[in-house]
């Protein structure tokens, strides 16, 4: 019997890997944008806030916001349900990787006259990173939902839609607010709040995707004992 016949593709892994990986995914995703904030404020003993995420570069959480998307990065390389979600996948991981290799244009605290390369490097970091939003939007729009109807499901697929949009927005509103040059008179600039939100919702869609959190919750909630 060849694998067609069987109903087995070579290019799927098996189920728990799948779970494990998104697993990975979406607590990465998830704690980022905290774990970068509060780190900061910790290493610098400060209250001192970031214009956004990729600003991390130039603190003491580089290592953690380089590691962190080369783990995500080599995570969605390795995922593999089925040949779509492959190809998409792995382009995404590279995507992300490219972001941390490509570091965003450094502040003017940092270096107020950049040079070209490190212009044309941050201009590279922007397209890498949207390029990343927009196959994560994606994954949560049009690959993570199912039509089978049941209660759980719907939920999850209303959950991956908010999701979906809630990156799609955010990522409009920072492209929107570089281009207007708009600012607000608050400590988070705007371009943090969209980044940290769309990281968050995303590693939301994943950790629901790896049934991590209907896990917890069938754990918290037990059925009846028997009689």
């Amino acid at each position: 019997m060849t694998h067609r016949e069987s109903g087995f593709d070579p290019q799927d892994q098996d189920p728990q890997t799948v779970q494990r990986l998104r697993f990975g995914v979406g607590v990465i995703g998830f704690l980022l944008p905290i774990v970068l904030l509060v780190g900061n404020i910790i290493t610098s003993a400060r209250l001192t806030l970031l214009a956004s995420m990729s600003a991390s570069y130039y603190t003491h959480m580089r290592n953690v916001f380089v590691g962190s998307l080369c783990a995500i990065g080599v995570f969605l390389i390795c995922y593999r349900h089925d040949r779509r979600e492959d190809r998409l996948s792995s382009l995404a991981g590279v995507f992300a990787i490219l972001v941390a290799m490509f570091p965003t244009l450094p502040p003017t605290s940092v270096t107020p006259h950049p040079t070209q390369v490190q212009t044309t490097v941050g201009i590279l970091h922007l397209c890498f990173a949207a390029g990343l939003f927009g196959l994560l939007a994606f994954f949560c729009l049009r690959l993570f939902g199912d039509g089978r109807g049941r209660p759980g499901h719907r939920i999850h697929n209303a959950v991956y839609l908010v999701c979906g949009w809630v990156v799609v927005g955010c990522t409009v509103m920072i492209a929107t607010a570089g281009v207007l040059h708009f600012a607000w008179d608050l400590p988070l600039t705007l371009t943090y709040v969209g980044e940290a939100v769309s990281v968050f919702a995303f590693g939301v869609a994943w950790l629901v995707k790896s049934a991590a959190i209907g896990a917890v919750a069938s754990t918290a909630s037990p059925g009846p004992a028997p009689a």
